[in-house]
């Protein structure tokens, strides 16, 4: 089968948050069935919460990118085992703080709508947050509407600019 390139956002606000970032990246690693130099890592930007109640802390994100010929529910299954194993609880409130938060963003060019997966992730073309660190990785990547860098140049957002906070991590 072929590998696919598979785009996961990564969120942490709570506790270490870089520690939980780097746990979570480490853990993702096993998952990237490529060459080793195509496991792409951007850089980490610090974020104001979006969605979530007055004072909640602020957010490092990252994405990274892996190849993958897993089928998208099996990926899932295994980002939220790693959720599960650093601590993120089962249930919660939603836009919570939390320690870690890992969200499929794409699988190639899969299409994926079900109460459990959405592919591309509903909300990537929306968030800076993710944009800001996906135009780092894969700006060429095109979802239909045009390259990742150009939607993030001409993003209407309330969301404040996110903060390069870590370059290599």
């Amino acid at each position: 089968m072929e590998h696919l390139k598979a785009g996961i956002a990564l969120g942490s606000n709570v506790g270490n948050r870089l520690d939980h970032l780097r746990q979570a990246r480490e853990r993702l690693r096993p998952l990237h069935e490529g060459a080793a130099e195509d496991f792409l890592i951007s850089p980490i930007f610090e974020t104001e919460p979006v969605g979530c109640a007055p004072g909640t802390a602020a957010f490092l994100n990252a994405v990274v990118e892996l190849e993958t010929d897993r089928p998208p529910l099996d990926l899932l299954n295994a980002t939220q085992t790693i959720e599960h194993a650093l601590g993120r609880p089962d249930l919660r409130p939603k836009n919570s703080p939390r320690s870690i938060d890992i969200d499929l963003l794409y699988i190639g060019d899969h299409r994926v709508n079900t109460d459990r997966l959405i592919l591309p992730h509903p909300r990537l073309l929306e968030r800076r947050f993710v944009l800001e660190p996906l135009a780092v990785i894969s700006g060429d990547r095109d979802f239909g509407f045009g390259p990742v860098s150009a939607l993030l140049a001409k993003l209407k957002s309330e969301e404040a600019p996110p903060v390069l906070w870590k370059e290599d991590w």
